[in-house]
């Protein structure tokens, strides 16, 4: 198979997509790939297939002539040369804010939505960064998934050489496009949504982003995937990312503060917080609320913060038991169906009564309870509990509560 952009003066200029075009062709059966030779070292990630990295038309027909002169590229070109992708960040650089790292390793270990809800300045910015040096490593198929979708985008984002290891991290602007979030234009390249499969898409202050912009995650959150339509085909990207969201309270961002530095009317704060739509405030599984840290906690010298790596374990360890509860059915318990919420869920009467009372007095809509009962899965396995407890069920409950 050959694949490039052939110039006027008979160069053979770069092209987007190498990664996946070499998978297809080893699957389709394809002895060898010409690519060019700027693009071609990505491709060496592709096992069972040769490739030929090509500066011109000229090596392409020596090539095809089987003359000998060029020799496919070794995988040595690549090895230890992975991509990173941002600068990671530890837990134990965060002081304080026990509660939000408690709700980050929860939504860790069962891939859940997140939202937090805070004044400027508590930290909400930096937990989001931070979580990325908690989830699991990528397993096999995670690095080839990943470095397709971004060798397709290009355009910097992914030069070649390596595969992402790295869980993605992607942050937009809330004054993107819906195009730059779902992906689009003329060639139909992948957006953010796609950018962070199989890491995180953070939206910082997500009620600063146009409402017809958020309303578009719904599928994605949903699905996992995302489809961009255009006259004659239909594009489908894989978005299977954990969103983590953070917003402020109010427009001037301290409502609820004992100092009385806030100048927005109820009104304003409604209509504010209303940005967010019911459906989609549903499809978030955890809302906490992040604070200030006090000065003395600021200041205090002693023990140090834990560190990702320790949290990382016990992350870790709930996801392989997720893994081992549903084989080939699904992930994470952020994923379970109808039917996995019936096997994996089950209540006793205790819990039933404590459910079904915070249901009605909450005024809990059905995918609510839903969520409840996936996150308590998640409390009970980073407890190592076959069963759903009160206390499991007691701390799901309170990460519907923020609104």
């Amino acid at each position: 198979m050959i694949m490039g952009e052939l110039a006027l003066d008979g160069s053979i200029r770069p092209v987007r997509g190498v990664l996946p075009v070499a998978e297809h062709a080893r699957k389709q059966g394809f002895a060898a790939c010409l690519f060019p030779i700027e693009s071609a070292a990505e491709a060496l990630e592709i096992e069972g297939i040769e490739i030929y990295g090509v500066h011109d038309l000229e090596e392409v027909v020596s090539i095809l002539l089987g003359e000998g002169r060029i020799e496919p590229l070794s995988k040595v070109v690549s090895e230890n040369h992975n991509v990173r992708l941002y600068k990671e960040y530890d837990f134990c650089d965060i002081k304080g804010q026990s509660g939000a790292k408690r709700a980050m390793e929860v939504a860790a270990a069962g891939a859940h939505h997140i939202l937090m809800n805070g004044s400027p300045g508590t930290g909400k910015s930096f937990l989001a960064k931070a979580l990325p040096s908690i989830l699991p490593l990528m397993n096999r198929d995670e690095p080839v998934e990943t470095s397709k979708i971004y060798s397709v985008a290009g355009g910097g984002q992914y030069k070649g050489g390596g595969l992402i290891k790295e869980r993605p991290f992607r942050s937009p602007l809330h004054s993107s496009s819906i195009y730059a979030l779902t992906g689009g234009g003329v060639n139909s390249l992948p957006g953010e949504i796609s950018l962070a499969h199989n890491g995180v898409l953070y939206l910082d202050e997500i009620a600063e982003f146009p409402k017809h912009v958020l309303e578009i995650l719904r599928q994605p959150l949903e699905d996992r995937q995302i489809s961009i339509s255009r006259m004659k085909y239909k594009i489908t990207y894989p978005s299977n990312f954990m969103l983590v969201a953070s917003m402020n309270p109010c427009p001037c961002g301290y409502y609820g503060e004992n100092d009385g530095r806030c100048v927005c009317s109820p009104f304003q704060v409604a209509r504010y917080v209303a940005k967010l739509s019911g459906p989609l405030i549903d499809r978030i599984d955890i809302h906490i609320e992040v604070n200030n840290v006090p000065a003395e906690m600021l200041l205090k010298q002693g023990a140090a913060e834990e560190q990702s790596d320790r949290v990382r374990e016990r992350v870790s360890a709930a996801r392989d038991l997720q893994k081992r509860r549903f084989g080939s059915e699904c992930n994470t318990n952020s994923q379970m169906n109808q039917e996995h919420l019936k096997r994996f869920c089950s209540l006793g009467r205790d819990e039933q009564s404590m459910l079904s009372s915070a249901v009605n007095k909450l005024n809990m809509s059905a995918r609510s309870y839903t969520r409840i009962l996936k996150v308590a899965r998640t409390i009970a396995d980073l407890d190592n509990s076959t069963n759903i407890k009160t206390a499991h069920l007691a701390e799901a409950i309170q990460y519907r509560r923020v609104r």
